[in-house]
């Protein structure tokens, strides 16, 4: 159990956090999700989180930990398929485990969406990052669902629309991939980052009156990776060809980080038993095994 200090984030939301999906005990784009982490700790004035002990080897050995306690086994499977979430804040680095509850159905049935009254405030530099000052993302969430739809959109004060509650939107034209601008009033997500890294995705300034031009639509974060939408207010999406693969070339890499890291296991494993470990060429290798044997 983590002792809590009470400081600015309970009075004022001043932390940061990020939620990264954890696939077979494994991060999925940590790298991505430790550098988003670090500019919110310096925009918010947080500290460095690698000194604070917010680090890959430590989230390594946190994971570890956690895979040989029998209440996470049992509510987690070992670790194959949850969440891991980081909060920083200036008196606090905590880490805790949660579900992710999207399950095969969301994406076979695609998500039916609307549009929030709230409007994302573009001109607040609090929307660029992932801070604790979260109330409108989570209150509109709860909102949304009572009212039966699965997300809900915000547009901005120039009625640009700007992101879901919890995630990044992308609209498909004639095999063109489209999403905001970042400028918009959006947090930048690592699902997003991902995309705009691996596809041709044009950053443009979308209205709610454009939607019936786009033939596919999908959601993004990083626990339910790529979700196809069939419908945002009265507009419905037939098609979803191009969403499907790049769901399918999503999972693809998702897979291959998992299988990576077991193969990277199991060597080390092998060279330990043989007293070979240290004399290995990938420092990677080495470094993990060290950590292994604190374990």
């Amino acid at each position: 159990m983590n002792n809590i200090t009470l400081d600015e984030c309970f009075q004022f939301g001043l932390g940061a956090f990020e939620t990264i999906g954890i696939e077979k005990g494994t991060p999925i784009l940590l790298e991505k999700h430790l550098k988003r982490l670090e500019r919110a700790a310096d925009f918010l004035k947080l500290g460095d989180p690698a000194v604070r002990g917010i680090t890959a080897g430590r989230i390594e050995e946190y994971l570890e930990e956690q895979k040989k306690r029998p209440e996470v086994q049992k509510e987690f499977g070992g670790l194959e398929h949850c969440a891991l979430k980081l909060m920083l804040t200036k008196e606090n680095a905590v880490y805790s485990l949660r579900a992710n509850h999207y399950t095969p159905e969301n994406y076979e049935k695609g998500f039916i969406m609307d549009v929030s009254k709230v409007k994302r405030n573009e001109t607040s530099p609090l929307v660029y990052h992932k801070t604790m000052n979260y109330g409108d993302c989570i209150l509109e969430k709860r909102n949304a669902t009572a009212a039966g739809m699965d997300e809900r959109l915000f547009l901005n004060t120039k009625k640009q629309i700007s992101e879901g509650t919890v995630s990044n939107v992308f609209f498909v034209r004639n095999g063109m991939i489209y999403t905001p601008k970042v400028s918009c009033g959006l947090l930048p997500g690592i699902l997003r980052e991902y995309l705009c890294d691996t596809e041709e995705v044009e950053e443009t300034y979308i209205y709610v009156q454009d939607l019936k031009w786009y033939q596919e639509c999908f959601v993004t974060n990083s626990l339910m990776g790529i979700m196809p939408v069939r419908q945002i207010g009265g507009i419905q999406f037939e098609e979803d060809k191009l969403t499907r693969e790049l769901m399918r070339r999503y999972r693809k890499m998702v897979r291959d980080t998992a299988n990576k890291k077991q193969i990277q296991i199991n060597v080390i494993a092998k060279l330990s038993h043989s007293g070979k470990v240290m004399e290995c060429e990938d420092p990677a290798f080495r470094e993990m095994y060290l950590r292994m044997e604190v374990i």
